[in-house]
């Protein structure tokens, strides 16, 4: 009789890049991974609302967010 921990092992899908560029690999996954979500475009507007117009493929900063200005060369934040 085989062991039926054998059964029980999960495997992770291969991965591309190294350290923080790792990432899976898309061409290895499929549906039995659990990649497909049918509602993530509806789920996608919900979360993040289009603001005066924009396309639905740029994010738009949150209100009252602002990027910093660049310091200035040679200056320290003292």
């Amino acid at each position: 009789m085989a062991d039926p921990l054998d059964k029980a092992a999960a495997s992770a899908l291969p991965t591309l890049g190294e350290g923080c560029l790792a990432r899976f690999d898309p061409d290895a996954m499929s549906d039995e991974h659990g990649t497909e979500f049918v509602g993530a475009a509806e789920l996608w507007r919900q979360l993040n609302p289009a603001a005066d117009g924009a396309s639905a493929g740029v994010a738009v900063a949150p209100a009252g967010r602002q990027t910093p200005a660049p310091r200035p060369v040679g200056k320290s934040n003292k």
